[in-house]
This record gives C-alpha cells, structure tokens and sequence, in this order.
C-alpha cells in the first residue's frame, strides 16, 4: 500500500459525509465520491499531498466526472459523462432487459494506435510469406485481445479485425502486380488463414 493509498483510508475517508474508493494502478489513478461535496473538497487538497513528494497531478487527465447511474425513468439519451482510464471509456448504457449498467470500450485513441501499428507492419513486412505474416498478425491481434477483451468490449475488438483485415488486403494487394487481388480471392485466403475471433479473456462484471 503506496503513502496515497494510507492517507486516503486513514485521513480522507473518515472525514466524508457518504462512501469513496480508491483505485490506483502505477500512476494512474482514479477516486469515486457518492457526494460531490467530498469529491470537490478532495480534488482541492489533492494536489497538495502529492506536492509534499515532489509530485503533480496531470492537468489534461484530472477532472471532476458526475458520473452518477441516470435514473430508472429516463429512457432515452446517454449517461450523464464518461471517462477515461487504462485504456477503457467507462459510459452508462442499457442492458439486454433495458436496465442501466455500466460499461466500458477500448479507448478510441488506443484502438487507432493498435490498428496504425498493425498496418506500418502490414506495410514494411507485405513481400513476406503469407502463412508467415499470418502467425505474426493473430499474435499481434491476440496481444490487443489479452487487454482488452473484457465483458461488454466485443464490439470494440471486432472493429479491430476489421480495420486489420482491410489494411491486410491492401498491402498484400500492393506487393505484386502480376496477380490482381480482389475481394473474393482474400475471402478465400482468410479461409486458410482465419484471424482471431474476439475473446473475452476477463469478466469484470455481470454473470
């Protein structure tokens, strides 16, 4: 348990008027409040504490979020804000029988920055073998799956494969000019050489 984590259950939570938690991993960090008034009156002394060690909060990254579940009776719209952290956009959005639940996608940041990576490397590596670049994609795709492949994130990890399949197609499409490549005859080496199907590698909620 880090100095932060001790000051905020042996100081700051004793002082609330409702209920707080703490999740931190490394240096990120995330604080939940039932009340606004404790989030406004942590997030005052906050960057004070951290000032002791010779640390700072990182301006474009700290906000205050109300981030409360919208009330039964409103069905329509979106939740009131989302927010940002280790790669996931946490939202409020409906379930199956139409109650509201919280969930969550890959960052589209970080789903642009996969899906570049793989392409540079469709690029740079398109005259290599195609069983060759076949195993280096599905580990690639696979690595992307192992993170963020969690409940509720499918949509997310198809949208991937997607955007991997048609940078696959272009390049391969570009290394030769003898053979036309079309659609169909990709289809058929997709056949041969399945990419990964998204996985939900982790279950953070729900049965």
């Amino acid at each position: 348990m880090s100095v932060l984590d001790l000051w905020f259950e042996q100081e700051v939570k004793p002082r609330l008027g409702g209920r707080a938690m703490l999740i931190r991993y490394a240096d990120d960090l995330l604080v939940g409040f039932e009340r606004q008034e404790d989030a406004e009156r942590v997030m005052e002394v906050l960057p004070k504490r951290m000032g002791r060690y010779g640390l700072t909060l990182h301006s474009d990254k700290t906000r205050l979020v109300p981030f409360c579940r919208p009330s039964a009776g409103q069905t329509s719209g979106k939740g009131p804000a989302t927010f940002d952290f280790l790669g996931f956009t946490f939202y409020w959005g409906r379930s199956r029988k139409g109650r509201w639940c919280m969930w969550c996608k890959t960052r589209h940041a970080r789903r642009r920055r996969s899906e570049k990576a793989i392409a540079e490397w469709c690029r740079r590596h398109r005259h290599l073998p195609v069983a060759v670049q076949h195993v280096a994609l599905e580990r690639r795709i696979q690595g992307h799956f192992n993170y963020y492949g969690v409940s509720g994130n499918v949509h997310s990890l198809l949208l991937l494969v997607e955007r991997v399949k048609r940078s696959w197609f272009k390049w391969l499409r570009r290394r030769s000019q003898r053979k036309h490549l079309n659609w169909e005859r990709f289809a058929e080496i997709l056949e041969r050489f399945p990419l990964p199907r998204p996985r939900i590698m982790v279950r953070i909620w729900g049965p």
